[in-house]
């Protein structure tokens, strides 16, 4: 089995140009945690995705504690939200390098990279570098782990 048996289809993108409030928008709207970034020919250059938005709204001392169970309360800090200016730059300035797999890709390979690169959700390409789908570690280990009912018993 290849990545293209357990990848989502229909993914929804964001071109490089983008705002980070378009972005933010998208990923409310659609109820989804990762947006590909692509550019003019629909290839991927970047993911942006929730845990880069919401560093926006962490206030900075989060960053140097190791533990913030003894925090209760953020307090006046839950009411602040990024500028205007921030949500106004465009996405790429927050977007992270696009680690991507080709669609014919084996499932146990196109896990390893997931786990290899700490993501959970990763873009399918065409053998034109275009994006084609999505996949999660969820849909590749769910097919792996469905294929374990046809083992001998």
């Amino acid at each position: 089995m290849n990545v293209t048996s357990c990848m989502k289809h229909n993914v929804v993108s964001i071109h490089v140009t983008a705002t980070i409030r378009e972005a933010a928008a998208i990923l409310v709207k659609k109820h989804i945690g990762v947006l590909p970034v692509v550019d003019n020919d629909d290839r991927p250059v970047g993911v942006i995705g929730i845990r880069d938005m919401l560093t926006l709204e962490l206030p900075d001392f989060v960053t140097f504690l190791a533990d913030v169970d003894f925090v209760h309360d953020f307090g006046a800090v839950e009411e602040i939200h990024p500028s205007a200016r921030t949500l106004n730059k465009t996405v790429k300035t927050l977007m992270k390098p696009a680690v991507t797999v080709d669609e014919d890709c084996g499932l146990l390979r196109a896990y390893a990279l997931l786990l290899q690169h700490n993501l959970h959700d990763m873009p399918v390409i065409s053998k034109d570098g275009k994006l084609v789908g999505i996949t999660s570690r969820v849909d590749i280990g769910v097919a792996i782990l469905s294929t374990w009912s046809k083992a001998e018993r």
